[in-house]
């Protein structure tokens, strides 16, 4: 299958987010006086983790994840803070942060010059464009499409039909969805009728329920099937 506009997620696809959260959080605690230990990381990103997921289910909205995480993580271990004041300052740390993922810059760089690249991320609009911009990623995209602009957030249907209305002479067969999560990029491909590629790099449990079209351990088994294999070859 030939595919000429690749819709990426960013964080964990592109991005090391995983890198990114954990030296912005270690700041943001050492800040306010406390350890970042694994105890403490544990509970936010638990925390975290159900929140965000009350968010794509589209049970609340993208300010109550933002504004409750850290109010929420700290009171489980008996401590009240502005949750909104320590958000924002997170928010800054985290906007700072470009680790990118093995491989990511070379193959941006060698599929913009044959394929139409697009952002596709649940995300806060000014940091993922921040980062983009410091990581040397934003040029080679044509547009970036995040939940906070949109009002939903993958995997529901709405994200997708606003991306794909938005696109100049946008064509399901020939568009491919290049993300880590099973729930939100590859479901929200399953469910919009697009190809999908899972990005499974942590060694995740296979899905009987949702497929992805292809599946890769690094970026680098893009270039075979996006028809770049050659000019892979050639750059080693």
């Amino acid at each position: 299958m030939s595919y000429h506009i690749l819709l990426f997620d960013l964080d964990d696809t592109l991005l090391d987010f995983g890198a990114n959260e954990k030296d912005s959080l270690n700041k943001l605690f050492q800040q306010h006086g406390y350890t970042l230990s694994d105890e403490l990381f544990r509970v936010y990103n638990s925390v975290n983790k159900q929140l965000w997921t009350d968010y794509e289910n589209g049970k609340i909205a993208l300010d109550d994840v933002l504004n409750a995480r850290f109010s929420e993580t700290m009171l489980k271990l008996g401590h009240v803070v502005d949750g909104v004041e320590w958000e924002n300052r997170y928010r800054e740390l985290l906007g700072n942060g470009n680790q990118l993922m093995e491989g990511a810059l070379e193959l941006c760089q060698s599929l913009s010059a044959s394929h139409r690249l697009f952002i596709i991320t649940n995300g806060i609009t000014q940091t993922q464009i921040k980062r983009l911009k410091l990581s040397g990623l934003y040029e080679f995209f044509e547009g970036i499409y995040d939940s906070q602009s949109i009002g939903f957030a993958k995997p529901a249907k709405e994200f997708f039909d606003y991306v794909m209305s938005q696109i100049k002479d946008f064509n399901k067969k020939d568009a491919l969805i290049i993300g880590d999560s099973l729930n939100t990029d590859i479901q929200g491909g399953i469910l919009s009728g697009i190809d999908t590629c899972w990005m499974n790099t942590k060694s995740q449990k296979y899905s009987t329920e949702i497929q992805s079209t292809y599946t890769i351990k690094s970026l680098v088994e893009l270039y075979e099937i996006c028809s770049l294999a050659k000019l892979y070859e050639e750059k080693l």
